[in-house]
């Protein structure tokens, strides 16, 4: 195995900090592509530390809160079980304020993929999902592009306000797959993120296929 250094990069008004972080990768594989993902909702949801403890492996909980104000990058390889091949992430956590969504939407670009994340103790959260949704698949240029529906907070389950079944039916309505975790407790953290790698590579695959019965020579 051999280490990969992941890079953070936060940008506000204009400027940007990097940290560097470390991945490990089997040497064996091969990158199929580096794609882009957008990780959007309402502020305070939970976005930037679900990205952090899946960028970290689950060893940087942010425990004091901090807005994110700007877009935020990391990136970060994933090996697909089962083959030889790893998809690239770019994650982009952009903020959730309102007064802050136009000028982050420069930033987004054409994601190959997509996630959205609310507060499972708020109602109001997942009930502007809709709009968030919106405002993401306005850049995918009308092409199919795999998403989920994230359920953070799910610790707080004495304030929950968002029942499971609800929040499902509605991703499976919108083509989204369907993941409740908990930053904090550090339960499920990696399986949204896990899961959209896959269904890239899966149409990745799909077009290479396609591809090669077009042109058998």
């Amino acid at each position: 195995m051999r280490k990969h250094h992941l890079v953070t990069v936060s940008v506000e008004g204009g400027f940007c900090t990097q940290r560097s972080g470390l991945c490990s990768i089997n040497p064996s594989t091969h990158c199929v592509r580096r794609i882009l993902l957008v990780r959007s909702g309402d502020a305070a949801v939970g976005k930037s530390a679900l990205s952090h403890m899946f960028y970290s492996d689950g060893t940087l909980f942010q425990k004091n809160y901090s807005m994110t104000t700007g877009v935020e990058l990391l990136m970060k390889c994933i090996n697909i079980p089962a083959t030889n091949d790893s998809v690239e992430l770019y994650i982009i956590d952009s903020a959730g304020k309102e007064t802050l969504v136009d000028s982050c939407e420069k930033m987004w670009g054409e994601p190959s993929l997509l996630c959205l994340v609310f507060d499972l103790s708020s109602e109001q959260s997942f009930a502007n999902c809709s709009r968030w949704l919106e405002r993401v698949r306005a850049h995918c240029q009308g092409l199919h592009v795999p998403g989920v529906l994230v359920g953070n907070k799910s610790d707080l389950s004495a304030r929950r306000e968002v029942q499971a079944s609800v929040a499902k039916e509605w991703a499976q309505s919108q083509g989204l797959e369907y993941h409740e975790t908990s930053a904090k407790e550090m339960e499920n953290c990696d399986a949204p993120l896990l899961c959209l790698a896959q269904a890239f590579h899966s149409l990745y695959q799909e077009h290479r296929e396609t591809i090669q019965n077009l042109n058998p020579g």
